[in-house]
């Protein structure tokens, strides 16, 4: 199997791509090759791809800050620049609904969702919807596009919307689903059969676990499972702290790996990765593994094979490739030169 990683590097201003090339035997592992390099807008630190019409949409920085399209070259792995749309303030996650033709945006500074359309050639239009939350960190839709969520690290919700094919939220009744006091949930992502939701919240490094309904697209919380290094000495953090300075947990990105079986979370304090079981009913259980990683690992990124990771580290110029056992056991495989800041990674399968 080939797949294509690409990796923002924030403080490069560039986009790494890599080729993965995998045997399809299970004592070979992958290679990591870094084929392209390319300039995009400033201070790039998150982008989504759409796959069916190789596009890329990067948010970038700056005065104004933008939002920039660009053509994938499956090939060469190089990104060729197509539109920019200034915007009113930087986004810190972009999602695509709709089959593409939606792009949903949240800004952590601005405090604010957005859904823009794009056009049958990528252009992004004006926004159609907007919605204010304090510290807006993720926008994260349903596959069958209809359901958009909100994760306000500011106000500890997960704000829930439907999503119409002509880009209008209306709110969900409950219109939040609460996270922890304090907690400062910031990245959401749904298990396959989108019966449930995970957060990783920011402040507490734990990995939250919310019931959802496929026919309303409400969410319920069930609880909460550490996930970042218990014995390094980390403290419970809380907004505008310094945490590297104050040994604080700083949790970042989750993502499913192994068909479901295990999710992985990563802590930037003491750079690590962790790997959560998935129950059968969709709960998860105390840390079987964790693995020390690339420094301050903002970003990553579970390739097709749901066994190997990709992991970008915001003080480390280089991305780590890991392995996920079939028992949730973490192990990495290689390092390989990516660039500064390098902080967001998204793949594709050729």
């Amino acid at each position: 199997m080939s797949e294509l990683v690409l990796v923002a590097n924030a403080a490069d201003s560039t986009v790494s791509t890599f080729r993965v090339e995998t045997s399809g035997t299970p004592e070979a592992a992958p290679s990591l090759t870094r084929i392209a390099v390319t300039e995009v807008g400033e201070g790039c630190g998150t982008f989504v791809v759409d796959p069916d019409r190789d596009l890329v949409y990067a948010a970038a920085k700056g005065d104004p800050p933008g939002i920039d399209v660009f053509s994938l070259e499956r090939e060469s792995g190089a990104l060729v620049h197509l539109s920019r749309t200034d915007v009113a303030s930087s986004m810190s996650y972009l999602s695509l609904a709709q089959g593409g033709t939606l792009l949903v945006a949240a800004s952590y500074g601005g405090g604010t969702a957005q859904v823009f359309p794009v056009d049958g050639d990528g252009n992004v239009e004006e926004p159609t919807a907007e919605v204010s939350w304090p510290n807006a960190h993720c926008a994260a839709v349903a596959a069958d596009g209809r359901g958009l969520y909100v994760v306000s690290l500011g106000a500890d919700v997960v704000a829930q919307y439907s999503l119409s094919p002509a880009g209008q939220l209306s709110p969900l009744a409950p219109p939040t689903a609460e996270a922890p006091a304090g907690s400062g949930p910031r990245h959401l992502v749904l298990s396959a059969d989108e019966r449930v939701a995970y957060v990783m919240t920011e402040f507490s490094g734990e990995a939250l676990t919310l019931a959802r309904d496929t026919a309303t697209g409400v969410l319920t919380p069930v609880g909460a499972v550490p996930a970042y290094a218990r014995d390094r000495g980390l403290s419970h953090s809380e907004l505008g702290a310094d945490p590297v300075a104050g040994q604080l947990v700083w949790g970042a990105d989750l993502h499913l790996a192994r068909g479901g079986r295990f999710l992985l979370c990563s802590e930037r304090t003491a750079s690590t990765l962790v790997s959560l079981p998935v129950g059968e009913d969709g709960t998860l259980g105390e840390a079987v593994s964790l693995v020390d990683t690339v420094r301050q690992p903002r970003g990553f990124a579970v390739l097709a094979d749901g066994e190997h990771a990709v992991v970008a580290g915001e003080q480390d110029t280089d991305v780590a490739l890991v392995a996920v056992a079939e028992d949730g056991t973490l192990t990495e495989l290689a390092r390989v030169e990516t660039g500064a800041g390098a902080n967001w990674v998204r793949s594709v399968v050729l």
